[in-house]
């Protein structure tokens, strides 16, 4: 068969699409503009008495909404005029969908915003919502049945689009609501963390002490300690490892962070150790160093506490571990001024500093290990492999070439802060 034959043929031979109706067409026409005829002038009449509207839905609201009953008692005014914003926009959007709907949607937009920052929960905000929907819906049936009861059918073939109205904008509201809760909370964080800043750094004035106590959710007149914590953060955030009976507040910093610990007082007679729980605080990684001052009274003496905790944390060795200020006063008076720390170094420990390193450090080695075993000779031979009688002669002639008597007590203090302060500035 020649191809065209064929076109032919399959041409004749294809099912004629049947045309709808034309007069099925003009009938749909003819109710669709029947029913916005009769929602056009049962909105007219909502928009007329609009005050009577907004009554009914602040009276409903009261009833079944304790949040908005609140709030109507609060500021009975403001409710009633936001109310009958929101309706005002909703009939006129039933009137003229296209020419009110960005107005419409500002407004609901401010609403959810508003009640975002009151405080207000979003199931009420969009119950409420649903409420006005309904209320209208219930006057215009009642509108239309009042002027023609036969046109009340007709509100059928418009309800869809009524409560596609209602939906968009409990949408719109909930995002308004959601956006306004996430900047709030942002300001609510970063307004801690600026006061909680300021009260380590000791710049928070005497007025902001209250809004501090509220937002760290710590008394002001409390008992507290600082714990400053830096090493390794294997998960990247601070381990909120906090024992039974502390009350802590984080701060993040850079390096150091600082746990701000209420010490609860529970022991009248202060046989106690209020900081021993503190050694369990924070992160544990190896690597980690541990700071942790001593115990100062009320919120505005933070500041203070930060500054024993860092002095705590310099005291720290290197490779990690915890050092209680108060177990260690004599190196923090050295590290505290670290220029009468180096001068005090050289000043004592300057004959020894100058040796070839190999016999410098075998007697500076010999000193600490003779003052870590209390003075005794022969702990500190064991500890460092050798007789009693080879430290005994080192110890001499570090004697010999400070100058000092190991015997003589003001010696012997000069002697051990200068190994201290070479140790920590070094």
């Amino acid at each position: 068969m020649h191809p065209a034959v064929g076109a032919r043929a399959m041409i004749r031979t294809a099912p004629t699409p049947v045309p709808q109706p034309r007069t099925a067409r003009r009938g749909r026409s003819l109710i669709d503009a029947d029913a916005l005829r009769v929602l056009h002038r049962a909105a007219r009449i909502l928009l007329d008495d609009l005050p009577n509207l907004t009554d009914r839905l602040v009276a409903l609201l009261q009833e079944q909404e304790c949040a908005y009953r609140t709030a109507v008692e609060n500021d009975h005014t403001g409710t009633w005029q936001e109310v009958n914003r929101s309706l005002r926009h909703s009939v006129l959007s039933l009137l003229d969908p296209r020419g009110n709907r960005d107005a419409a949607r500002r407004c609901s937009w401010k609403i959810g915003v508003r009640r975002a920052e009151q405080g207000v929960p979003l199931d009420a905000l969009l119950h409420a919502f649903r409420l006005g929907g309904s209320l209208v819906w219930q006057r215009l049936v009642e509108e239309t049945s009042r002027q023609a009861p036969e046109d009340v059918r007709l509100l059928v073939h418009v309800a869809t689009d009524m409560w596609n109205f209602v939906d968009e904008h409990c949408t719109l509201v909930a995002d308004a609501y959601r956006q306004a809760e996430r900047q709030l909370s942002w300001r609510r964080e970063n307004r801690v963390r600026l006061l909680a800043g300021a009260l380590l750094d000791g710049t928070s004035r005497i007025a902001d002490l209250p809004e501090t106590a509220q937002g760290l959710d710590l008394p002001e007149h409390g008992r507290y300690v600082v714990v400053a914590v830096a090493g390794r953060r294997p998960s990247g955030v601070r381990p909120a490892a906090v024992p039974p009976g502390l009350r802590v507040h984080w701060h993040t910093g850079v390096e150091v962070d600082y746990g701000i610990v209420l010490i609860e007082d529970d022991d009248p007679d202060g046989d106690g150790d209020p900081v021993e729980p503190l050694e369990g605080l924070g992160d544990a990684a190896p690597g980690t160093r541990k700071g942790i001052g001593s115990v100062v009274t009320g919120l505005a003496a933070v500041g203070d506490a930060r500054r024993l905790a860092d002095l705590a944390l310099r005291i720290c060795p290197p490779e990690g571990g915890t050092v209680r200020l108060d177990d260690h006063l004599p190196e923090a008076l050295v590290i505290s001024c670290p220029e009468l720390g180096t001068t005090l170094a050289d000043q004592v420990l300057g004959p020894l500093l100058r040796l070839e390193p190999a016999d410098r450090d075998v007697l500076l080695d010999t000193l600490s290990a003779w003052l870590v075993c209390d003075g005794s000779a022969q702990r500190a031979g064991e500890r460092l492999y050798c007789h009693r009688n080879t430290v005994l002669n080192r110890l001499r002639r570090c004697e010999q070439l400070t100058g000092r008597s190991l015997a003589r007590p003001q010696d012997l203090v000069e002697i051990s802060l200068a190994l201290t302060a070479r140790r920590l500035l070094r």
